[in-house]
């Protein structure tokens, strides 16, 4: 249920609703927009409690939501959410747009600072980088865990770029929040719910992907636990989905990056990198993310993709990845309101 404030309603008007839910044991998600003011309702409902908020001053009127996902969804916010990432305050989200590249893996100092500088020369603001790896095979490089860690944040100092890593275990949580600036929850981990719990109990942002076989309700329901913890700070990401195609890794779901924007708030990114497997691909894939009205990329870029420890087939090179963000660039300036950020 969602409490629609009228125009003009005032701060008392809006606190007396709040108390009023408060007393009857409910939450009220208070989120205020430019043209209107919403109070998301939360907990059990009563048959009568429509009735009792509609007659309230201020009010415009009471709405149920049918939807499973609350916090998450387009109803319960007055706007599109926009999440600040760092201390370099960059924005994603409603019209600001944002570019997370670098390694999927973190294997050496001298790797990641140079990819640092090679993808924020090209437009870059974010860098991407994995510590701790979630892999198919239990013999395959998983990371450097708190070494590479400890290398992003050098490569932020050196660069000022704000930093996203994966973090696989609620245990880890506390650990990998106190380097990173955003918390990227992975596909596999997309349904581990003591993990979502944890990282909604941080006010770190999160970067949820999608899980290889959920589907769009499965996300915004996933998202529905790091909110419900008090972390309002989720941006989503498409990666692909797991078809009967076998040529690419995943089939890259374009659809779902209107979809999203239609039932939530929350930005929504592409991962062109996961969502084809092919480094051939990335850029088209790119393209498409873009005119499709995603907020942002993460796309994977290695100094010598052959050499990769983790996702060499899909990283992009310094200077292929130059030229995704030269046409992606093109494709921006034919968008209006669009700010790069």
């Amino acid at each position: 249920m969602i409490v629609v404030m009228g125009q003009g309603s005032t701060e008392g008007q809006v606190n007396a609703v709040i108390k009023h839910l408060t007393d009857r044991g409910l939450k009220g998600n208070l989120s205020k927009g430019v043209e209107r003011t919403v109070i998301g309702v939360i907990g059990p409902i009563a048959p009568e409690l429509q009735n009792e908020l509609e007659v309230m001053d201020g009010v415009s009127e009471v709405v149920r939501i049918s939807k499973p996902y609350k916090l998450s969804s387009r109803e319960f916010s007055a706007g599109d959410t926009v999440v600040t990432i760092g201390k370099a305050g960059v924005k994603i989200g409603g019209n600001n747009f944002v570019v997370f590249a670098g390694p999927c893996a973190v294997e050496s100092e001298e790797q990641v600072l140079s990819t640092a500088k090679a993808v924020q020369a090209a437009g870059a603001t974010v860098l991407r980088g994995g510590a701790f790896k979630p892999r198919t095979s239990p013999y395959s490089f998983r990371g450097m865990g708190e070494d590479g860690l400890k290398i992003l944040a050098t490569a932020r100092e050196a660069t000022g770029m704000p930093i996203i890593t994966e973090v696989m275990s609620p245990s880890d949580v506390e650990l990998v929040a106190k380097y990173t600036d955003v918390l990227q929850i992975g596909a596999r981990n997309m349904q581990n719910y003591p993990l979502l719990d944890e990282a909604g109990k941080t006010r770190t942002p999160v970067m949820l992907k999608r899980s290889f076989s959920g589907t769009y309700e499965d996300l915004l329901l996933a998202a529905e636990y790091i909110m419900a913890g008090g972390n309002n700070q989720v941006i989503l990401c498409e990666r692909g989905i797991r078809t009967f195609e076998t040529f690419t890794r995943n089939t890259m779901d374009i659809n779902a990056i209107p979809a999203i924007q239609r039932l939530s708030h929350l930005p929504i990114v592409s991962d062109p990198s996961h969502g084809t497997g092919k480094w051939y691909l990335v850029t088209p894939l790119a393209r498409a993310s873009v005119a499709a009205g995603a907020h942002g990329l993460i796309i994977e870029v290695h100094p010598n993709p052959d050499t990769a420890r983790s996702d060499g087939a899909q990283s992009l090179t310094f200077e292929n990845f130059a030229e995704l963000m030269r046409q992606v660039k093109a494709i921006q300036s034919a968008l209006q309101g669009v700010v790069i950020g």
